[in-house]
């Protein structure tokens, strides 16, 4: 999915709290590692040789801090609408400042040459084979597919224009993410008053995220 227009002065308080509530009410239920969204992320990261609860994916890392913390700090109106709805969904969601992406973004195995920028603005290279999202210009825009996003096309004040990817691989994937795609799409709408595009579902057979055309 892309939205143009993003800015940092759009309200999405009352959805955030909204989505909010949502993952409070499962997190009274059951703990974040017992959702079937989480077990999913976990085995993938089981069968790539990481250890699931050294590597967490950006939803299980949301959500054990919105359990431990009670809620989560505010970065940006794009960025805390999109983990509130993480949350809700236990769904990874990536959120890309598009003019910092060179080409086409590819979720691929790493070369190890790639470059990451981390929040503490270390340099670092993706260890060969790592599944990462990577730019034309070599640089990997998040690393260990679902759990780190680099500083490098992070959203910020400056960001207008983004691509925002949401993954999911428990059985009944498919159809939650039409839900997923829809209810963001409307939250986004209503944010930030222009309605984001949405382009393709990305499954095996395409792994190119186009900043024109993502979902």
């Amino acid at each position: 999915m892309t939205l143009d227009h993003v800015h940092d002065q759009a309200e999405v308080s009352e959805d955030v709290a909204r989505f909010s509530g949502l993952a409070a009410q499962r997190l009274e239920r059951a703990s974040e590692g017992e959702f079937p969204e989480i077990r999913a992320w976990r085995r993938a990261y089981s069968a790539m040789g990481l250890k699931p609860t050294q590597y967490r994916c950006a939803a299980e890392a949301l959500l054990r801090r919105f359990r431990k913390d009670g809620s989560l700090p505010r970065i940006h109106p794009l960025v805390d609408l999109c983990n509130a709805v993480s949350m809700a969904s236990a769904t990874p969601i990536a959120v890309f400042d598009r003019d910092r992406i060179s080409g086409d973004l590819t979720v691929r195995q790493a070369v190890g040459s790639e470059t990451y920028l981390t929040f503490g603005g270390d340099t670092e290279h993706p260890d060969p084979d790592e599944v990462i999202f990577a730019d034309a210009a070599g640089h990997a825009h998040a690393r260990r597919w679902a759990n780190r996003q680099s500083r490098l096309s992070a959203v910020s004040a400056e960001t207008v224009r983004a691509i925002i990817v949401a993954e999911s691989l428990h059985d009944t994937a498919e159809e939650d993410m039409d839900r997923l795609v829809t209810t963001l799409s409307n939250a986004l709408s209503n944010a930030f008053e222009t309605e984001p595009q949405t382009a393709f579902l990305l499954d095996p057979a395409a792994a190119f995220l186009q900043p024109s055309e993502a979902q």
